[in-house]
């Protein structure tokens, strides 16, 4: 047996461990968003790393809503250019009589197909008259609804609004947050999940003394209901971005991504503000998605609603590649 030193034993095994505390810390850095296209898991339907790794790359999208008035009139060139932009994934916010854009469903995944598109997520409205109390069950509309959103792809079907009946009545919200708990389980048996997204509404409306947003997160159970934490609208409603990741950590699984600019009269949403492309305005977005990816976040959804005269889907293209800027990758 070596008559081995201790005190250099004691160095060596400090120099052993401190390249091993480097070595995890640079594994880990690695996985970060700009390097994350490696590491696809397509069961997950994300970026993902390593186990020991405890880092989850975000997926970047957009919001469809963005380019509107360009779906209406010409849905299949639109989406054609977005993925000819670099655009992968992709959230609807028009599901009309059972159709996405016009198309059924069939037929909107087939044009999804097409040109290398997933339809991560959408906006659907769950409303009141979706839940038949008297069965308590859902409606066979409702129940369409969910398995549409299976056909085009989605993993999330989000619910982005509250009737004003609802908003004025602590406890008809407080019973109609019981029947989203329901809808949660309803889409996990489907391989679906349910999720809320907010406006400024709710942090502008207050019940009991306390605001909309506050008794919506706390009456809905995170393992059924997802939040969408809309950056931008909160910031119309009065909050802070960065105070709701706070008092909220790991809720929001997804985000849309906006700046804000001071609007010229009254805002997109009757609001002080009008968003613009990402970077260019005070809501401070680059570190605000650092606090929310570390928090949990794993879809990021771009949302831009006003232009200041440029051309929607040039100012598409500009918000990605502000994105890849920051390190994202769609």
């Amino acid at each position: 047996m070596s008559t081995f030193p201790r005190r250099t034993f004691i160095r060596n095994l400090s120099l052993a461990l401190a390249a091993a505390s480097f070595f995890r810390r640079s594994t880990a850095a690695s996985f970060l968003p700009r390097s994350a296209s490696r590491l696809t898991d397509p069961a997950a339907g994300r970026l993902t790393v390593p186990a020991a790794g405890r880092l989850t790359v975000p997926l970047v999208g957009l919001q469809l809503y963005t380019v509107r008035d360009d779906m209406k009139s010409d849905p299949s060139g639109t989406l054609k250019r977005l993925s000819g932009m670099g655009y992968r994934y992709l959230e609807h916010a028009n599901y009309v009589n059972h159709t996405f854009y016009g198309y059924e469903a069939h037929a909107f995944r087939q044009l999804l197909d097409g040109m290398g598109l997933l339809m991560l997520s959408g906006h659907t409205e769950l409303k009141a008259t979706h839940w038949d109390e008297a069965k308590k069950d859902f409606t066979d509309d409702w129940k369409k609804t969910l398995d549409d959103a299976l056909v085009v792809g989605q993993s999330y079907v989000i619910s982005p609004w509250l009737a004003e009946d609802l908003r004025g009545d602590y406890d008809k919200l407080s019973r109609f947050l019981d029947v989203f708990n329901v809808c949660g389980k309803l889409c996990k048996s489907k391989g679906l999940q349910f999720g809320y997204h907010n406006h400024d509404f709710e942090f502008k409306d207050h019940l009991q003394g306390r605001n909309l947003f506050d008794i919506i997160l706390t009456g809905t159970d995170p393992s059924l209901v997802a939040q969408q934490l809309d950056i931008g609208n909160l910031y119309a409603g009065g909050a802070k971005p960065m105070d709701i990741l706070q008092q909220y950590p790991g809720r929001f699984s997804l985000l849309h991504v906006k700046d804000l600019i001071p609007a010229k009269g009254q805002g997109e949403m009757n609001d002080p503000y009008d968003s613009t492309v990402l970077g260019q305005g005070i809501l401070g977005t680059r570190e605000i998605l650092k606090t929310a990816v570390h928090s949990g976040a794993t879809r990021l959804i771009i949302e831009q609603e006003s232009y200041q005269g440029r051309k929607p889907l040039d100012d598409c293209r500009s918000d990605l590649a502000v994105m890849k800027g920051w390190g994202y990758r769609a």
